[in-house]
């Protein structure tokens, strides 16, 4: 059945449209005296379309306000559930740490919710509910305001939910430019077409709320970016007294040029604390330098330039680019730094070496005498997993280990693996000579004597925050803030009117606050010698 939709007034209305374009006239039926559906003035939305199509489903689904709310409701408890325990951590953690929680946690995949595929997915949805609910609401809207006719159709005005009808004295086009002036003077843009008027201001606030998507876009978006690689990051990073450490998955490094730790002294110490040591203040006096050639290639030194010196300390982190680096610890506590070994040749007893043997961004190829070492893996603090895989529980040089491959007098031109622990404990600990078996027996690697070994004073302990979508998080955050106040300290109102045989018919409709509404009607007939009780301006109340 083909629908009528062109109005008595000879505008020809798209389907499912409340009130006419035009005048305004309602094109169904509505109860005696009830005021008119004002939402987009009556234009007809692509979600109310009757016998929608495939696509319309789709589009009548993410438009719906109910189910924007649902999608909403469900990430915040996701969201909620992934602030039980820390994030990105490995199973052995969750394990040790939580138990059988942490382990079913893990198991779960609830240790990188916020990266998974279906927490993304419902930000996705949030995303889309709020792009097709603004343009289901946004474009009728427009078009609504964008064509308002002055004259409007008797049945328009009278169907306000503020309305005043009665008779006027005098000339009626002269009446309504002596009103419209009033009007003008409270702010109104009005436009006349002979005895019709229309007034209206804040017209900008209609747009508030979908401002305010707007921002929530943005920000999904800038949350969704965290991840991508290199936007996020958020590492801890040891370095030693005079060390260079590159930050991770950047082309920076920064050097730790000098730690210092600062004490309180005793009388500055409540009763309580008395006789401990206690840091008043650390930092680290740093370089930060940027890799311009050779940066990642293995062997080669990379060839750095300094950007920026700063003496970071708690709450005061360099800040370079994006990139930031905090204070967050210390360790006093020596750790190795590097050794000098030397190789001992079983058959014959000759030593050779020693040779520099630097725990962190050692050369890969060594020459010992007869004796080539090319270095095939680093643990820096060696342990076995749960296969039985070697594996490195952190970067700070614990428990290292070197995997080298020997080449020399009585050894296979291909040349042998060769496991070397610098340190005692360790040796022992994984049984270095039973790994090696065979090249065990025909050499041996080995530090004579302590003054072949070298240990760092302090370790400071950085934060590496890299943070490139926080811009945009704020910039969403502001449009949002933006649209709220539009949305909340400004109303959309407007006046019509018309004058037909000496009667006036008047009637104003307001987004927000009805009783400022009716106080400007008021106010303005007063101006116009009719006096009115405010409460009566109410649909039906006047109706003389």
């Amino acid at each position: 059945m083909i629908q009528n939709t062109k109005c008595e007034c000879g505008h020809q209305n798209p389907p499912d449209t409340l009130l006419c374009e035009s005048c305004g006239k309602p094109q169904t039926e509505i109860p005696e005296n009830a005021p008119l559906e004002m939402r987009y003035d009556g234009m007809a939305r692509r979600s109310q379309k009757r016998n929608p199509n495939p696509l319309d489903m789709v589009w009548n689904f993410f438009s719906s306000v109910k189910i924007a709310i649902i999608i909403i409701i469900i990430t915040l408890i996701g969201a909620a559930i992934g602030t039980i325990y820390p994030q990105g951590n490995t199973a052995e953690y969750y394990k040790q740490t939580y138990g059988w929680g942490g382990e079913l946690y893990y198991k779960l995949g609830l240790s990188t919710m916020y990266d998974s595929w279906w927490f993304v997915g419902l930000l996705v949805m949030i995303g889309t509910s709020l792009v097709i609910c603004s343009l289901d609401r946004v474009l009728p809207l427009y078009r609504a305001l964008s064509k308002q006719q002055i004259r409007k159709h008797p049945m328009f005005i009278t169907r306000q939910k503020t309305v005043y009808t009665g008779p006027i004295e005098g000339n009626a086009e002269q009446w309504v430019q002596e009103l419209a002036g009033h009007l003008r003077r409270r702010r109104y843009r009005v436009h006349t077409d002979g005895t019709a008027l229309l007034a209206e201001k804040n017209r900008f606030s209609r747009w508030g709320p979908y401002i305010n998507h707007i921002g929530l876009i943005v920000l999904l978006l800038a949350l969704l970016a965290r991840t991508i690689p290199d936007w996020k990051l958020e590492e801890t990073i040891a370095v030693r007294d005079g060390e260079t450490v590159q930050v991770p998955n950047t082309n920076y490094y920064v050097k730790n040029e000098q730690f210092t730790v600062e004490y309180y002294d005793q009388d500055e110490l409540p009763d309580r604390l008395k006789n401990q040591e206690r840091p008043k203040l650390y930092k680290t006096e740093a370089v930060l330098y940027e890799c311009v050639e050779s940066c990642g290639e293995p062997g080669i030194e990379p060839v750095l330039e300094p950007v920026i010196d700063y003496d970071i300390t708690v709450n005061h982190p360099l800040a370079y680019k994006g990139v930031k680096l905090y204070q967050i610890g210390y360790d006093d506590q020596p750790m190795l730094k590097a050794v000098k070994p030397v190789i001992e040749d079983k058959q014959s007893g000759q030593v050779y070496g020693p040779f520099e043997l630097p725990m962190k961004n050692p050369q890969t190829e060594f020459t010992v005498g007869p004796y080539s070492l090319s270095l095939k893996a680093q643990y820096m603090e060696f342990a076995l997993n749960d296969e039985g895989d070697p594996v490195t529980l952190s970067r700070d040089p614990k428990a290292p280990a070197f995997i080298f491959i020997v080449k020399g007098p009585g050894i296979d031109a291909s040349g042998e693996p060769y496991m070397y622990f610098p340190l005692q404990k360790d040796k022992e600990r994984f049984s270095q000579d039973q790994i090696n078996r065979t090249l065990a027996s025909k050499i041996e690697i080995r530090v004579d004597g302590m003054e072949n070994v070298s240990y760092s004073a302090y370790t400071s302990y950085l934060l590496i925050r890299v943070d490139r979508a926080l811009t945009y998080v704020w910039i969403g955050l502001g449009i949002c803030m933006l649209g709220l106040l539009m949305g909340a300290y400004w109303h959309h109102r407007r006046i019509w009117l018309r004058v037909d045989d000496g009667v006036l018919s008047l009637g104003a409709h307001t987004n927000k606050n009805h009783f400022g509404m009716r106080s400007d009607v008021a106010w303005a007939l007063a101006q116009m010698k009719i006096d009115v009780e405010k409460e009566k301006l109410d649909n039906g109340g006047y109706n003389s």
